[in-house]
């Protein structure tokens, strides 16, 4: 049977491309190596993450906020019904892309799929059995695995020296954690396990958490993470994690020179980031051109240089984000049915999910500087917003930046209570070119925390009110 599209790998990307091409008319089957659908993000990461850190910023908010709202309790911690909720959340939303194929009429083959030519798919079940799919169009939506330490060899157990995966599972708190890598993955695990007990260490290789995050964003952060409780050691390389008697260490040295630290802890979580999954897959056979990180090279239309060829998501360039993966997939749907889809990639807001929210889209004051663009900017802190002080949530500020000429705004920046919430006004706004005086001008109903966005707008040509 021949297919119209078949997207190998069901993650945000795949399974988001698979819905759409079959809404626009296509016959449309999905290879999944898993046995559920969802790919990384539902099954071991996105969705599992944010299901604990809520949870453990619940615990927190009981244990110091609850008092001075007027709500009395006496809070544990049950890790095992946290765990539980975690997997009854992984459970419902795999399950809910298996029914949207379904609706979809989308057909699902389980195996490991690999190109063997343009338009040719062999998907190899686990008992080894192999079945050929003909499509006319192919897309690899396969995203990213874990990435160890450059040079540096890690074993990870999943207990002790564990990835994202493990830190999602431990059986108990750890005492003490050691979390090797201040990115996102890092920062939000890092901090769940804090709130649950764990004395949490952060090694960062660089001189600052977030790499590539608004300068001002990170500092400010780390400030509010190191009152939490968490540690850092900034500007260290590692170069050795070993298993222990009871435990792991770490042990590193600082980047610009200088003596050797060796920490231990009960449990080391190493969160580099991630590599794109590209093994077995045969694009190199089938003439696949890939770039110098292990990318599949694309064009602007998501197209390989093998005609009838397509790769979304982690796979190729640009950020690892998964809703970055998704609205490449629906841009390749989009093109494989022959309309013009397109991704706006200034345009793609970050989020860490941490507590308080970090969130940003468009340009840093340090991108802006470097491209030589004049800018302004806008600032208004939570602790003058109504709201944020009626939910004691004060933490953090909003910064605008728009260009100096023309008032056209370039970035957004947020820290604070329900940032990943607030930034896409920013980005709808930055989507149709809107100025700082066009998202000041705009009324936003009282009292709530998107005021304060507002404000930021206003201070980039005026003053704001409140402060």
């Amino acid at each position: 049977m021949a297919y119209d599209v078949v997207v190998i790998g069901s993650g945000p990307g795949g399974y988001v491309c698979a819905i759409k091409a079959a809404q626009l008319g296509l016959r449309t089957a999905v290879v999944e190596k898993r046995e559920t659908f969802g790919g990384t993000c539902l099954n071991i990461g996105c969705i599992p993450s944010k299901a604990l850190l809520h949870a453990s910023e619940m615990l927190a908010e009981a244990q110091h906020s609850f008092d001075t709202l007027g709500v009395e309790v006496e809070p544990k911690l049950n890790l095992s019904k946290m765990m539980a909720h975690k997997d009854t959340t992984v459970s419902a939303n795999v399950n809910g892309v298996g029914f949207l194929f379904k609706k979809n009429k989308i057909d699902s083959f389980r195996g490991t799929g690999k190109v063997v030519a343009a338009g040719k798919v062999a998907v190899t079940a686990e008992d080894g059995k192999v079945e050929e799919i003909e499509a006319k169009n192919i897309v690899i939506a396969t995203g990213s695995d874990v990435a160890g330490i450059p040079g540096v060899k890690v074993e990870f157990d999943e207990k002790v020296i564990v990835s994202s995966t493990g830190a999602l599972s431990l059986p108990k708190v750890p005492e003490t954690l050691v979390v090797v890598g201040g990115g996102v993955i890092g920062l939000e695990l890092g901090s769940v396990w804090a709130r649950l007990g764990a004395k949490v260490t952060v090694v960062e290789y660089l001189d600052t958490i977030l790499g590539g995050m608004d300068g001002e964003v990170a500092k400010q952060f780390q400030r509010m993470l190191a009152k939490q409780g968490i540690a850092f050691k900034l500007g260290s390389k590692v170069t050795g994690v070993a298993k222990g008697k009871k435990g792991a260490s770490v042990t590193f040295e600082p980047v610009k020179g200088g003596d050797a630290e060796t920490i231990e802890a009960d449990v080391v979580l190493v969160a580099t980031g991630r590599s794109p999954y590209t093994e077995g897959l045969g694009l190199k056979e089938a003439g696949v051109e890939m770039d110098e990180r292990g990318r599949v090279r694309t064009d602007g239309h998501l197209r390989t240089n093998v005609p009838g060829i397509y790769a979304i998501g982690d796979v190729v360039a640009g950020p690892m984000l998964a809703h970055k993966a998704e609205d490449e997939g629906v841009a390749v749907a989009e093109i494989i049915a022959g309309q013009a889809g397109h991704v706006n990639y200034d345009v793609i807001p970050s989020v860490v999910y941490t507590s308080p929210e970090v969130a940003s889209v468009g340009k840093t004051e340090e991108e802006l500087k470097k491209a030589g663009i004049d800018y302004k900017v806008g600032k208004f802190p939570f602790t003058a917003n109504g709201r944020a002080r009626a939910m004691l949530h004060t933490d953090g500020f909003v910064k605008v930046l728009a260009d100096k000429a023309t008032d056209k705004v370039l970035g957004a920046h947020i820290v604070g209570f329900g940032a990943g919430e607030m930034i896409h006004e920013a980005a709808v706004l930055m989507e149709f070119g809107g100025s700082a005086e066009d998202l000041a001008r705009t009324c936003h109903a009282h009292p709530t925390m998107s005021e304060a966005v507002k404000e930021a707008a206003l201070a980039t040509f005026f003053k704001p009110i409140h402060m």
